[in-house]
């Protein structure tokens, strides 16, 4: 399953930059829809085009491997029982 590290890498640029990074503002200055980042920050299996990973990456200024990563299934399984079981 492919993860996306959408919310890590906001409060990544928000410590460096000292502001706060919201959706509406990301949705601003790409052009992605709002919808379309809340459902990557919240559905673990969305799918989305490449060009939304081309916008993000060059809002970020990172590599597709700071956005996203393989995770297994096995692995995600395990994941989420942990934040089920707290």
């Amino acid at each position: 399953m492919i993860r996306f590290k959408l919310k890590e890498i906001t409060a990544k640029h928000e410590f460096l930059s000292g502001k706060r990074i919201s959706l509406k503002d990301i949705s601003a200055a790409t052009g992605i829809n709002r919808m379309t980042l809340t459902k990557i920050n919240t559905i673990a299996d969305y799918s989305t085009s490449t060009d939304t990973l081309n916008k993000l990456c060059t809002y970020f200024d990172c590599k597709i491997e700071d956005l996203i990563e393989y995770v297994s299934d096995d692995m995600f399984e395990k994941m989420k029982q942990s934040t089920t079981e707290k």
